[in-house]
């Protein structure tokens, strides 16, 4: 399917999607779709009223001054706090880590350039990273939007064995680097090879 053949609902829907937690300004979803604001609003609560009115729906529509985000509803609190409690005692999934590696060693950073040095969507990794008590935010980015922040924290620091973050195995230098190496898999080979000279040792 093409983006001709999507809806404008379903772009609006898309790009709350990917936005993640952060949310998406009503001019940045102006700017993307090139649809006009008053046509956005009515979109926005087109999409809000249907999210509302069916029970089998998990989601809602929250508005904060300009900026619009998906959420579940309230009521599945118990069952999203259930999930992401049971994944605790399970080792830290490749997404994890890498996500993690990134955060680790740019920090502070946003959400939108842990995904564009990933190639992928990381909300997800965030929450249970954060859940975990890896990282956490600090702070917000003077940008529009207003991203937030993340950092890693005092548990990252033990989880690995380092005493600060001085600890990190240090990253080829920039200037030795092709665009292109700048990736996920640069970050998580070197937070990795921390893991491996702890196991040797």
């Amino acid at each position: 399917m093409t983006n001709n053949q999507l809806t404008n609902q379903a772009q609006i829907e898309g790009l709350l999607f990917i936005s993640g937690d952060e949310g998406i300004t009503l001019g940045d979803l102006a700017k993307i779709t090139g649809f006009m604001k008053p046509a956005i609003r009515k979109l926005l609560s087109d999409l809000a009223q249907r999210y509302q009115a069916d029970p089998h729906c998990a989601l809602v529509l929250l508005k904060s001054d300009e900026t619009y985000r998906l959420a579940t509803k309230q009521a599945l609190a118990p069952v999203i706090k259930h999930y992401f409690e049971v994944p605790l005692t399970v080792p830290l999934t490749t997404a994890l880590l890498e996500t993690l590696a990134i955060v680790a060693y740019r920090q502070p950073i946003t959400r939108l350039e842990i995904d564009d040095i990933r190639g992928v969507q990381s909300s997800g990794s965030l929450q249970k990273l954060m859940v975990r008590g890896l990282i956490d935010t600090k702070g917000r980015l003077d940008a529009p939007g207003r991203p937030f922040l993340y950092v890693t924290t005092t548990n990252f620091l033990d989880y690995f064995g380092l005493t600060s973050l001085d600890d990190l195995p240090p990253l080829p230098a920039e200037s030795e680097l092709a665009p292109d190496q700048v990736s996920g898999d640069l970050f998580l080979t070197a937070l990795q090879s921390r893991e491996k000279r702890q196991e040797d040792k």
